[in-house]
């Protein structure tokens, strides 16, 4: 595993450590990703970036890390994305953690909004947008400080790790699950649990470009069978866990494995079309006493979708009308 070692001077840690994972990517698109966090307003003492590479792609250009003391590179191949964030916090020393994709990039003007978050307001972690846009709006607006239990039980948690920047200290021994798919889905939930001072915003600041692989992907029907077991593994962890915590933070986990719930009940109905799969994932829940599904002040999405998925009738009109 060949690695470029950071060099900071001073005992001053980075202000955030950007975490980049990439798979098979071009050397101008991950240029892109790196310019975009290098244009920031934080000198190459306030950053470090973090370049981990699962060996499908190109290596870098020697433009793009030599003589850079701010970047580490390691490259190692078919590394898993779980397993290279891990390893990607292992080696960070900013107070904030940043994930991006190497296919994506931070846009400047809601970025930096988020870094003046960070700066002023002292918090555990800062949720943002993301967007397919490369020219979203300027003006954002700010809410917080909530709690991690008042934020998960009051909003339907968007669990990508892209999507936020978080206090290094929260984590603890908190890491990705290597053994599943939807590592975000489990990861983020109890990475929210440990802030104190969560801030939410609408600047769209991470830009998350769509490749064809991912086009690809969408459509692979065989490949979306295969996700609905780790969705399964990743609603019985947290359910699992909820049982062991506080009450607050208890019944604001019990309130996303409700929202999981439904998300795995609708990827059922819209990747089998196939009432026999639907009831088998009904059966699945309910020995797990999740279904019926619960009365939440979820989303309207989940209220209508609780209606008439806890009836037969409900069930065949899901089956029929839910878009592909």
């Amino acid at each position: 595993m060949p690695v470029k070692s950071v060099n900071i001077s001073g005992t001053t840690p980075p202000l955030v450590s950007f975490i980049i994972t990439t798979y098979g990517l071009s050397n101008e698109i991950i240029q892109e990703c790196v310019e975009h966090i290098l244009s920031l307003s934080l000198n190459s003492k306030e950053r470090e970036i973090i370049l981990i590479d699962n060996g499908s792609g190109e290596f870098p250009s020697k433009k793009l890390i030599d003589g850079k003391e701010d970047i580490t590179y390691i490259r190692k191949k078919n590394l898993p994305l779980s397993q290279a964030r891990n390893i990607g916090m292992q080696l960070a020393t900013g107070d904030y953690i940043q994930f991006l994709d190497g296919n994506g990039y931070l846009v400047s003007a809601p970025y930096e909004h988020c870094l003046d978050i960070i700066r002023f307001h002292n918090p555990d972690l800062v949720f943002f947008q993301e967007t397919h846009n490369k020219k979203p709006g300027t003006s954002f607006t700010l809410t917080g400080p909530v709690t991690g239990s008042a934020y998960l039980h009051d909003h339907t948690l968007k669990a990508s790790a892209y999507g936020y920047l978080f206090r290094h200290k929260i984590l603890g021994r908190l890491r990705f699950s290597t053994k599943i798919l939807h590592e975000d889905e489990d990861f983020t939930p109890q990475l929210c649990l440990r802030g104190e001072r969560i801030y939410y915003t609408d600047a769209n600041a991470y830009f998350c470009r769509q490749s064809s692989d991912c086009a690809v992907m969408k459509n692979n029907k065989r490949y979306h069978l295969t996700c609905l077991p780790d969705i399964e593994k990743v609603i019985a962890h947290l359910q699992d866990l909820s049982d062991q915590l506080p009450e607050a933070d208890r019944v604001a986990l019990q309130y996303r494995v409700a929202q999981l719930s439904m998300d795995y009940l609708y990827q059922t109905i819209q990747i089998t079309r196939s009432a026999r799969h639907l009831n088998n994932s009904i059966e699945w829940l309910r020995k797990r006493g999740l279904f019926p599904l619960p009365d939440k002040n979820n989303s309207r999405k989940y209220y209508l979708f609780r209606k008439a998925v806890n009836t037969r009738i409900g069930r065949k009109i899901l089956l029929l009308t839910v878009p592909r």
